[in-house]
């Protein structure tokens, strides 16, 4: 099994990063879970997001302690939050930042696992004309994790978003994630 946390503030959609995560590697043939904890019901709040996906039922209904894969939509969270915790030595990391993965390394003493760094912030802005880093964030789970393929999640960002936004607003996601998926950076 596979174990994703997404950590963001309440509206970077974080919560709905984790769903269509999920909802992909249902499209696989997977079986999944996706739930979220949050304490102050408010935007702004930190918000842990999760995501569960494996050949077989899952038969676990417990919070995430040791995710495989920890996702931070919101860089400022490195430093309020113990983002790193329960990771375990393979573990993978991924931050919405402009900094290198070696200076996140160095900020977070994080000795193990694998580190990776993208800019989902400027690619949404450029992308959606604001901060809109949760699709981005997609395609950076994607490339450093391979959980499920590309185009299934670009499939799921239409099949979820076609009808109720319309192709310009599909188009604009899917940009955005291959964006992130080619731009994420590994150290």
């Amino acid at each position: 099994m596979k174990e994703v946390t997404i950590i963001g503030r309440g509206g970077q959609g974080g919560k709905s990063a984790a769903a269509i995560l999920a909802e992909a590697a249902l499209e696989n043939g997977h079986y999944i879970q996706s739930f979220s904890e949050y304490g102050a019901e408010r935007q702004g709040a930190p918000v842990y997001a999760f995501c569960r996906i494996d050949e077989k039922p899952i038969r676990i209904h417990s919070s995430v302690t040791n995710p495989d894969v920890v996702a931070v939509i919101d860089p400022t969270l490195t430093a309020a939050l113990p983002v790193t915790k329960g990771l375990s030595d393979e573990g993978i990391l991924i931050v919405n930042t402009l900094e290198t993965p070696q200076q996140i390394r160095d900020k977070l003493n994080f000795t193990k696992g694998k580190v990776f760094t993208v800019d989902a912030t400027g690619i949404s802005i450029d992308c959606f004309g604001r901060n809109i880093p949760n699709s981005p964030m997609l395609g950076a789970i994607e490339k450093a994790a391979s959980l499920v393929t590309l185009e299934v999640l670009k499939n799921k960002i239409s099949d979820k978003f076609l009808h109720k936004l319309g192709q310009e607003v599909v188009d604009k996601n899917v940009q955005a994630i291959e964006r992130a998926f080619n731009e994420v950076k590994e150290g």
